[in-house]
């Protein structure tokens, strides 16, 4: 029987239990794709920009190889760094968190909704919230809630789901289009919500025409079929419409989706692949934040063999199950694993595979996972009836979630930072030469250079041709003073990529601190002009141009500079340089000029473009400010013992960072960094 005080204690349980598993997760950074869409992208710090993300899509990221059309997404990105005062990671995390929590409450009503039209019984509202459950707690799905950029996943879902679930719970009201307006907002966020037209078919399908699929091939229901499509056709028009125009506002690097494979090797691999996602939900055990599988080209390789099986297998079941009203839920969810994923498996991506894009399609596999458990624990209905079986299945489930629950704290471990993150890459998949690079990037952030180049050589191995290894391996030779290797390698870059901005402002950053400002300002120049928004380009352009004096051209490249990223410190303070011809370090002027105007979390953020750009010891100036404006600034200290650490003064950065945990002891950051320091000192 429904007993209200123990399905309020479960949900309370379940909620508790979501917040346990992902607890250690708040403060974990941000990695891989987050650099260009989010630390380097200055379109989202200033809010003033929110209406140029919705007609200029190359605001969506620093690169210009993914200006996509998403200005929801960089929206709530933009909101959260200014709640948050600038890149620290708890808002974004919390922002994404929260968007997963409702998703869950709305996916416990959804499969009420579908089980309410299919089996009448009490023990509904325990299984929807197992369900709901199930998938709010599921391992893979950490991949997902981890990875900040993923959350365009996350918001896509939520709202194809709202959409659905309005489309489906009030019925009377479907003349009011508010299901359109909710799957409209889904346009905004990615270009998946189309898959909600095919979820809208086979619901009106299957639980309002009352027909299986073979019914569809059967001439005497088109009428009803036709029917169906009539239904649907308001929601058809507007969203291929405002899609078409989405897809041909994206930049043209962008309208690839890096679409680079063979379409029938990719297909077939395919078929493996979407295995590999089904085995997943029941055994999460290999999960990887960038998998190492490529396009398999042999035909008869057993895995294209086992997905070929696995396809045939998945088509049988979906038709079967689709004839009786009970396991309707099982085709629907089947179809809905399958429509989801159908995006990236029609159109040859560059990725064969992401886990992340299971996200969208487990909220499918799980109604056909536990409508399947349902069917069989009804047909033994007297046995579980039984005294004290109610408190096995309530074991079981509890066993099941809380499994799912220790494997999302686990994969919240791994992501915790880059190191972790990319050595779990390599292990898990050892022939991903761009986990080797990242890899490599761990140690080189922590002055480890020849341990980099050791880990860039072998993401050589198997990335021959990747242009960004190779500025890599370039910065690295540069660190351990091998000038004219370091050249060579950013030169190769060039050459493999002569559109990538990223090879000639790394280049371009690489003279500068040679102090050859005359080739740094070229290179930069270069990069602007394939990348007309890149931040760091302008960023080493302007301290060239204060360093050759050319005060007219640095006024130029500042007001340019405030073009995309209004009132931005940096800028203004070249503006200020330019106007008193002033030569001094970034530092004096800001004393000078602009330190009464700026606020702390302003030098905060400064201090942290410095430090990225590689200007150390102006990023210990700026922090400086900050202590003599606001004493006692833990994130100041921080930023200090980080900079103290790139110039391997590791007394001096071990002092910063015991003052940064004086006062704040939890400080996310300053621990890694005094450990930093203390093992290069021993």
């Amino acid at each position: 029987m429904f007993h209200k005080k123990t399905f309020i204690y479960s949900v309370f349980t379940l909620f508790v239990i979501l917040l346990v598993a992902y607890a250690n997760h708040f403060d974990n950074g941000f990695h891989f794709d987050d650099s260009h869409t989010i630390l380097n992208n200055a379109s989202i710090r200033s809010l003033k920009n929110i209406p140029s993300f919705f007609s200029d899509p190359s605001t969506f990221s620093a690169s210009p190889y993914h200006g996509m059309y998403r200005p929801l997404i960089t929206t709530s990105l933009a909101i959260d760094y200014w709640i948050a005062g600038g890149y620290h990671p708890f808002m974004f995390q919390l922002s994404t968190f929260l968007w997963h929590i409702g998703l869950c409450i709305m996916i416990f009503y959804l499969f009420k909704q579908l089980l309410n039209k299919t089996i009448q019984h009490q023990w509904n509202p325990y299984i929807a919230l197992f369900g709901a459950g199930l998938f709010g707690l599921h391992t893979v799905n950490a991949e997902t809630i981890n990875y900040i950029i993923s959350r365009s996943d996350v918001l896509s879902t939520f709202f194809i789901v709202a959409s659905l679930l309005t489309f489906i719970a009030y019925p009377q009201k479907r003349k009011y289009y508010l299901y359109i307006l909710l799957a409209v907002i889904g346009v905004f966020i990615k270009e998946t919500v189309m898959v909600l037209l095919v979820l809208m078919f086979f619901y009106i399908l299957f639980f309002e025409a009352e027909l299986s699929v073979a019914d569809i091939f059967r001439v005497k229901n088109i009428k009803k079929i036709g029917a169906v499509f009539r239904q649907l056709l308001p929601i058809i028009i507007i969203l291929t419409g405002l899609q078409v125009y989405a897809f041909f506002t994206m930049t043209g690097a962008a309208k690839t989706f890096g679409i680079s494979n063979p379409y029938i090797p990719y297909w077939l691999t395919q078929t493996y692949v979407w295995f590999h996602y089904f085995r997943s939900f029941f055994f999460p055990f290999d999960l990887s934040a960038d998998t190492d599988l490529a396009v398999i080209t042999n035909f008869t390789d057993y895995r294209i063999i086992i997905g070929i099986v696995f396809i045939i297998l998945y088509l049988i079941t979906i038709f079967i199950t689709s004839k009786k009203k009970t396991t309707r839920p099982i085709a629907y969810g089947l179809i809905w694993f399958g429509a989801s994923l159908l995006p990236t498996s029609v159109a040859p991506f560059a990725e064969v595979m992401n886990d992340h894009r299971m996200y969208f399609a487990f909220v499918g596999l799980t109604i056909s996972v536990i409508t399947t458990v349902y069917l069989f624990l009804l047909k033994n209905e007297k046995y579980f009836n039984l005294p004290g079986k109610y408190k096995l299945l309530g074991t079981i489930a509890f066993l099941i979630i809380g499994l799912n629950a220790y494997g999302v704290y686990k994969r919240g471990q791994v992501w915790d930072n880059d190191e972790s993150l990319w050595k779990d890459v390599t292990e898990k998949s050892p022939k991903n030469g761009r986990g080797w690079m990242n890899y490599g990037l761990t140690q080189m952030s922590k002055g480890d250079y020849a341990k980099s180049i050791e880990l860039f050589n072998k993401a050589l191995e198997f990335n021959p041709s990747y242009s960004t290894l190779f500025v890599n391996l370039g910065i690295a030779y540069g660190g351990i003073g091998n000038h004219a290797t370091a050249i060579e390698n950013f030169n190769q870059a060039i050459v493999l990529d002569p559109n990538n901005d990223a090879s000639y402002t790394f280049f371009a950053r690489y003279y500068l601190e040679q102090s050859n400002y005359v080739k740094a300002k070229e290179l930069a120049e270069k990069a602007i002009a394939v990348n007309n928004k890149s931040y760091m380009a302008f960023d080493i352009a302007m301290a060239a141009s204060q360093a050759l004096g050319q005060w007219d051209e640095l006024n130029r490249l500042a007001q340019q500079t405030l073009a995309f990223v209004p009132n931005d410190a940096k800028a203004l303070q070249y503006i200020a340089a330019a106007a008193n011809k002033e030569s001094a370090n970034v530092a004096t002027v800001i004393t000078q000029t602009a330190s009464a105007e700026m606020s702390v979390n302003d030098l905060i953020n400064l201090s942290l473009q410095q430090y990225g750009a590689g200007e150390y010891e102006d990023c210990i100036a700026t922090c400086e400010i900050v202590n003599k404006v606001a004493p006692n600034n833990a994130d100041a200290y921080n930023n200090i013992c980080a900079a103290y650490n790139m110039l391997k003064q590791w007394d001096k950065a071990k002092e910063a960072c015991k003052k940064a945990l004086q006062l704040n002891p939890h400080h996310s950051n300053a621990p890694a960094n005094l450990k930093w320091a203390e093992d290069q000192k021993l």
